[in-house]
This record gives C-alpha cells, structure tokens and sequence, in this order.
C-alpha cells in the first residue's frame, strides 16, 4: 500500500505545466458555491415546508430545543437572534454568517439551567440502560412465509405512503388552523404524490439491516446516511455533516446538535417494527441503534415507542391494548413516558378527541411542532379514538396538526399490519404510490413491490442468519 507522502508526491513531481485560458482562471465556480450556501444559511433564518408551505425558522427553534431539555441560553444568544433576523430580511449575508457562527457558539456554551423540571427525570444513555428498565413480552413467533404476511408489509408501506402524502399536505399547522383553512379533511387535498424525506432514513435503515441482519449496529446505519442521503433537517442534518467528519454514534447526535429529541428518530420507527415482526424486544434494540444516529434519550424513546407499536401489531389484539403495550415499554422515570401517559390518560378523560387534544397543546406549548413530544400525543389520540377504523385514524391523526406526516406515516401501518391490505379504504389507494420516488444516491425511484420484497428479504435472510447462529 502506498503511503500518503508517496501518492502526494506523484501528483507534484508528474504534475506538468500548462497555460490556463482567463476563462479557465474565472471564480465561476467559486461564485455559485457562495451562492449555494447563501442559500443554505437563509433556510436556517426563514424557508417554508415544501409540501405544506408552513413557515419555519430553525435558529429560533434550536434556542427553543435546547431549553426544552433544560439548558439555559444567554442574553448574548438571545441578542444574536434578534439582529440575525433583522439582517436576513435585509439579505446581508456577510452580517448573517458572522451571527450564525455565534449563535452556535452561544448554544455551545449553553449552561444547565437546574430549575428545569426537564432534570426530574432519568437520562438514558444505552440500549442496556433502557433495557434494564423495562419488562419486554414473550417473543411471538410470526410465521413470515404465511401468504398474509407480505400482505402485510404491503399494507405497511402503502399506509405510511398514504399518511405520508395526507400529511405532506397539512403539517406545520395546528388544529385549529387546519379546521378553519379546511373545514374536515376526510380526503386528499391535491393529487397525493410519494414526495417525503421522512421515509428516506427507513430506507437507509433498510439498506443497512440487508447486510447485517439483526447484529446491524449505529455506525452502520450512520455510513448508510452518509452514502445514500445527500442532506438532511434539524437533527438529521446535523448528524450527516458529523458524521461525514468521522464523528459516529452515538457522538453524530450529541455533537453541537439542539434537536436530538425532535421528532426524527420517532418517525422512523415502523421499519425497525416491520423488521422483528412480534418481537417487542428485538424492535427496540434496532430501533435503539437507528435512533442514536442522529437523536438521544428522549429522542430515541419516540423511535423505541413506534418500533414496539409496529412490532407488536403483528401479533394482533385490538390497538388501544396496542397503545397501552407500547407505553409500558418505555421506563416510567423517563419524560417520555410522563408524555405518552399523560396523553392516555386524556384520553380516558374524554368522549372528544378534541378535548384531549387541547389538553395536550396546552401542557406542550412550548415545544416545537417538529419536537417528539406534541406529535406523540397525536399518536396517541389518533389510536385510541380511531379504535381500528382506518379512515377515522387517519382523519384524527390529520386533523390533530403539527407534524402530521410523520405521525400518520407510524400509525397508519399498525393499523394495515393488524388487518392486512383490506382495511385500506380503495379510495386513498391512489396510483401514485406504486412507485417511491426519493432524493437518495442510487435510489431515486424504487417500486411498492420491490419495496415489500426488499423488506420481505431484508427479514427472511436476518432470521436465517439468527438461526445458523
């Protein structure tokens, strides 16, 4: 092998002179990549959701994470904020790259503010922590070679596509805006197409577990993302670019990253579920590793919540009893828990949804509507009133708002796993979601079926694996 010194050197000493055209000197290139991240830098300070338009402001929010988990950020941040939106609207951006590099540095520095009641709760730091905190259930053998289970995965996938698509359409939004904008939404409010970033981090995921199976570990996952996800939002984001640096998990998500309890890891959940079909604890094990990629604690408490939901849907019984599952398998002294469970329990106080809801919105506000927390309650409430009935779910999880292509895209699979592809009403099967269309390298356009015999496979050659063993 050659060494460094050895390859530079050829370079140099075989490099022979040449003259360059003034076109060939220009700074044209140097002038669009300016440009470029320009761009980038005025989405932090301002953009809107591609599919839904709704307004977003990603400094201003990082500000808002951090002090949800219980940090304090100084008067100087706080200052910098200010003025930084006062010059994006002006387009100085050699203004705005100087504050943007010392907002961050302030949120660096950000100090633990000991009042937080966010401290009253336990941090979880490993998969063996969590695990140690939790009583799983019996495996339940699934047998994957009966003819319904590939219905199954099919139904699971069609219905995140579904939800997908409802959700692309209305998120960003609260309830109440959605209601007075749309009335009731029992139906698609333009042609419905497969356009979401969200499902790219399952197909990663996917991509990852074909190689290795169930032994598939965080960093493994973490070089899928840098190969195949060109870029990312919040928390995602920010774990590509470290981990594009060598910082791997669980470091990618920890590392200068605000929104590592943001909703990214909980909407990725239902592959981890589809992938140990009636095995809560082997979920939440892949779904622990794909988690801490980009999220911790809290953060990856949402996937864990999703991934046991989606694998226990499997083995059937009716989705409250689902629900109720999933919330005992996350550890009673964590804050999540204290989330999911507060959500139950208006529920239980309720006949209306919307009563239960506003409860919710009133012991959340102030987090993020792209944060774990509001949108678990979304999952919640949509579930338990739903009770079952696809078309009800959906229109629930739709209207409830915030983020809402993430939750329909968890839920609305439990409900297909738990009663195959029947349940899904013919009308929202539109024939958009034969194919996935995607901004991935390598995988821009990918069938509904070779999406299911991907994962059919993806599972059949992991267990083999777990058997040979």
């Amino acid at each position: 092998m050659k060494r460094a010194w050895e390859i530079a050197g050829e370079l140099y000493w075989n490099a022979k002179p040449v003259i360059r055209s003034e076109e060939e000197q220009t700074w044209t290139a140097n002038l669009e990549t300016t440009r470029f991240y320009d761009q980038i830098l005025s989405l932090d300070w301002g953009s809107n959701v591609p599919g839904s338009g709704a307004p977003e402001c990603i400094m201003a929010a990082s500000i808002q994470a951090l002090e949800n988990r219980g940090y304090r950020v100084s008067d100087r941040g706080y200052a910098l904020l200010e003025e930084g939106l006062k010059v994006h609207k002006k387009g100085d951006y050699v203004r705005l790259h100087e504050i943007s590099a010392e907002l961050r540095h302030e949120l660096a520095q950000a100090e633990k503010d000991t009042a937080s009641g966010y401290w009253n709760y336990k941090f979880y730091d490993s998969f063996e922590e969590y695990e140690k905190a939790v009583r799983f259930p019996e495996k339940k053998p699934v047998d994957i070679s009966a003819p319904d289970f590939k219905d199954k995965l099919k139904g699971a996938w069609l219905s995140q596509m579904i939800g997908g698509a409802m959700g692309t359409m209305v998120e960003g939004y609260t309830s109440e805006n959605l209601y007075e904008a749309f009335g009731e939404v029992g139906d698609y409010l333009r042609e419905p197409n497969t356009y979401n970033d969200d499902i790219t981090y399952e197909l990663a995921f996917l991509e990852a577990f074909s190689r290795y199976g169930y032994k598939v570990t965080s960093k493994e996952i973490a070089l899928a993302w840098a190969g195949y996800i060109p870029c990312g939002w919040s928390a995602e984001e920010i774990a590509i670019r470290n981990i594009k640096n060598g910082v791997f998990p669980p470091e990618s998500a920890t590392y200068r990253n605000p929104f590592s309890e943001w909703i990214g890891a909980q909407m990725k959940g239902g592959i981890c579920g589809m992938a140990a079909p009636g095995d809560a604890h082997m979920a939440a094990k892949l779904a622990w590793a794909d988690g801490e990629v980009a999220h911790a604690n809290n953060g990856i408490l949402g996937e864990v919540f999703n991934a046991v939901l989606t694998a226990l849907a499997f083995t059937g019984g009716d989705t409250r009893s689902l629900v109720r599952q999933a919330i005992a398998l996350i550890p009673e002294d964590s804050e999540y828990y204290s989330v999911v469970s507060f959500a139950w329990d208006c529920c239980e106080k309720y006949d209306d949804w919307h009563l239960a809801l506003k409860d919710c919105q009133e012991k959340y506000k102030t987090y993020n509507w792209i944060h774990a927390y509001p949108n678990a309650c979304c999952e919640v409430i949509a579930l338990y009133y739903g009770n079952g009935d696809y078309s009800r779910t959906l229109h629930i999880v739709t209207m409830c708002g915030v983020d809402v292509d993430c939750n329909a895209g968890m839920i609305m699979p439990v409900l297909a796993i738990q009663q195959g592809m029947c349940i899904i009403p013919e009308k929202l099967i539109h024939p958009a979601f034969s194919e996935l269309i995607t901004y991935m390298r390598g995988m821009r356009k990918i069938t509904l079926e070779e999406l299911v015999d991907d994962t059919f496979n993806s599972i059949s050659n992991a267990k083999k694996q777990e058997e040979e063993v």
